[in-house]
């Protein structure tokens, strides 16, 4: 089996609070690639950066003192764009899911007790390449470590086109293929 992993497309990450020029580039390409994806016959997951109205008052919010994707604001929510497609997205505190990654291995263990391959793929697009992308692609290997873990960077943006470059560069070393460069 085939997964896609949609990371934090979210109204804050392109157009508000800590979007980009660059994040908002990708979007046609991220809908072109999940819709690819879903035709294809892969499954397609969503993750949300999650946050309390308590942000600023983390040790993350400490660190990044902008508050970002509030939950229940228009800024939490996945952009419009992909909204039909991510019903039921995996909200996440943190930059990499634990969740998903329990998920992910609970889903491969299932396939092979059926007699099937298990998981054989997982791609990432999303935002930050830098940030979330390249937490839950390390997060996903530690997980899944036989399967390919990939990321398009052509549907990837970073916090900066430098830091986009190194986290690609970083993942690249940690066995991660990266493809669309």
């Amino acid at each position: 089996m085939d997964i896609l992993i949609v990371v934090d497309m979210q109204n804050d990450f392109v157009s508000g609070a800590l979007g980009t020029a660059e994040a908002r580039k990708i979007v046609p390409y991220v809908v072109g690639r999940v819709v690819d994806g879903l035709n294809s016959g892969e499954k397609v997951l969503f993750t949300r950066d999650t946050h309390g109205a308590d942000y600023l008052d983390t040790q993350e919010g400490r660190k990044l003192p902008v508050a970002h994707c509030v939950q229940g604001t228009e800024g939490w929510e996945i952009i419009e764009q992909l909204r039909e497609y991510g019903a039921h997205p995996i909200d996440k505190p943190t930059f990499g899911s634990r969740y998903l990654g329990a998920l992910l291995k609970a889903q491969d263990e299932d396939l092979k007790k059926q007699g099937k391959p298990g998981v054989e793929k997982v791609t990432l697009v999303g935002l930050c390449t830098d940030i979330c992308v390249i937490s839950n692609a390390l997060l996903i290997k530690a997980f899944l470590p036989e399967a390919e873990i990939a990321v398009d960077a052509a549907c990837c943006a970073g916090v900066s086109p430098e830091s986009h470059r190194t986290a690609l560069e970083a993942m690249k070393m940690c066995q991660i293929t990266v493809e669309n460069e």
